[in-house]
């Protein structure tokens, strides 16, 4: 008996097709996307190599610290330490920089740097950066002794020839300057408190005694009838008791 050969079944156009598909060719990616990519961990690390603003250097050793730490300046650096332990807090260095004097406020650190530049320090951060105009030069032959003044109610004086400036030491904002009369010099290592008053002399070729001396406190120059200055970080005003006499 002869068997007819079996007819071969038409191919079913809707079937899935059974042979392995042929691998695709890798879609390439835009040029400007590629560049893209490659710029984004170019610009990352580019910003973390980027040196710190002014030259900035605050090692952290731990961030528990008694409320006023112990400061003092060693070489080229500011330091703090615990006053109950001992212990080494933190230290402040700037780059190419020294530091001529540091003023504790609020258990921060206030300095000043021979290129005339003063700094707050919370222990954590350096909060705030103000340059005293046209002062590295004469830092350097003077140094820090009697420049920076504390004048009460979160008021901090900076005393320099040419003029006496106010910073708010919670947030470095200037709050007034007074400039040295004409022909005449401020002179900071020649200034003490009085009754609340910090009294700076101002030495004149040729003036009456009365104008070589200027008196000042966290409102400005005392004059009669002067209004507050709000200095209050809130912007609150405070109320004169009575003017100066």
């Amino acid at each position: 008996m002869v068997v007819p050969p079996t007819e071969a079944k038409p191919a079913d156009p809707l079937a899935p097709d059974a042979s392995p598909a042929a691998p695709r060719a890798p879609r390439r990616l835009p040029a400007a996307v590629t560049a893209l990519l490659l710029t984004v961990p170019l610009l990352a690390a580019a910003h973390h190599a980027r040196p710190a603003p002014y030259g900035d250097r605050l090692t952290v050793h731990t961030r528990v610290q008694h409320p006023t730490p112990d400061l003092r300046i060693r070489g080229a650096a500011v330091e703090a330490y615990d006053r109950a332990t001992g212990a080494a807090r933190w230290h402040h260095t700037r780059e190419g920089r020294r530091p001529l004097t540091v003023l504790p406020a609020r258990g921060e650190a206030i300095t000043l740097w021979d290129d005339g530049l003063v700094t707050d320090t919370d222990g954590t951060t350096v909060r705030w950066h103000r340059a005293l105009p046209a002062a590295a030069g004469w830092l350097a032959a003077h140094g820090g002794r009697g420049v920076m003044r504390p004048l009460g109610r979160g008021i901090l004086a900076v005393v320099t020839p040419d003029r006496i400036a106010a910073y708010r030491t919670s947030d470095g904002d200037l709050r007034w300057v007074l400039p040295a009369r004409k022909g005449c010099a401020f002179r900071p290592e020649r200034a003490l408190r009085r009754s609340g008053a910090l009294l700076v002399a101002q030495p004149c070729a040729r003036a009456a005694w009365t104008t070589q001396l200027a008196a000042v406190d966290d409102l400005g120059r005392i004059t009669p009838h002067r209004a507050p200055l709000g200095n209050d970080a809130s912007g609150r005003r405070r109320k004169l008791l009575a003017p100066p006499r």
